[in-house]
């Protein structure tokens, strides 16, 4: 339908190039075809550069090293009225774009939209409860101290409008942090993000399969979230949310909104 959304698709990348091409071969397969890729080049020494541009992705390159200053940065330069993120180890099933199109479509209100995924690799049979498990503990250990649903960075989408209004915002320069994670602190803030269903993607068991790989991922989100405390403590953000949610609430507790306001 001629109504959806033009979407941009964002993939950082740094010396990833094997998964990359699997990453473009998939969205060259799409039932609806993304209006751009650009690939963010964070100083790989491998091919990825050049797989990046056989497989038809604009190629923009990024030296501050971390993935959150590699996304920023394509979320800039992303032209679509929606930007869509996988990782380069991200497979997504064949209307992966479709479904994205069709959420923005039919929900103006929403900011973000967010996915699961499965393991490409490993035992056949602990693909999908292993990557259960894996996001499962995500999105349980921080919706709580989001109050909505996290962004997992390998299947997620949002409207461009919203990241320029938190572009300015969010911790581009500090690699240590959980890009997806205080992108959502920043966009739940005022946005709508919502779990979407049928939105899958396969995506590598590196979390498991490489040494050091979990510890590491811990703890930076430890430190992400601590990053935005203690304007962003859970009761806080709960508060606001009511608030926001239910206007005559906050006219009743008019001296607490005061304090609460965003």
């Amino acid at each position: 339908m001629t109504d959806r959304p033009h979407i941009s698709v964002v993939i950082p990348v740094k010396d990833d190039a094997a998964h990359l091409e699997r990453c473009l071969s998939a969205l060259g397969r799409q039932t609806i075809a993304p209006s751009e890729i650009v690939v963010v080049d964070n100083v790989s020494s491998d091919a990825s550069d050049a797989v990046a541009r056989i497989g038809g992705a604009r190629v923009v390159r990024e030296q501050r090293p971390g993935i959150p200053a590699a996304a920023s940065t394509g979320y800039d330069q992303a032209e679509g009225e929606v930007i869509a993120r996988l990782d380069a180890d991200s497979i997504p099933a064949d209307d992966w774009i479709e479904r994205i199109g069709d959420r923005f479509r039919d929900r103006p209100d929403l900011a973000a939209v967010t996915g699961g995924a499965s393991f490409s690799g490993g035992p056949r049979a602990l693909r999908r409860v292993g990557a259960a498990l894996y996001l499962g503990a995500y999105h349980l250990s921080l919706a709580p101290a989001l109050g909505h649903v996290p962004l997992f960075g390998s299947n997620f989408a949002m409207r461009r409008s919203e990241w320029q209004r938190v572009s300015g915002t969010v911790h581009r320069k500090d690699s240590e942090l959980h890009d997806d994670l205080d992108l959502a602190f920043h966009l739940g803030v005022r946005g709508r993000i919502r779990y979407g269903r049928g939105l899958s993607v396969q995506i590598s068991s590196r979390p498991f399969a490489e040494a050091g790989t979990l510890p590491t991922r811990f703890r930076r989100g430890f430190r992400t979230v601590l990053v935005h405390w203690p304007r962003e403590l859970p009761w806080l953000r709960w508060s606001r949310r009511v608030i926001r949610r239910h206007p005559r609430l906050a006219a009743a507790v008019a001296p607490a909104g005061a304090r609460l306001r965003p």
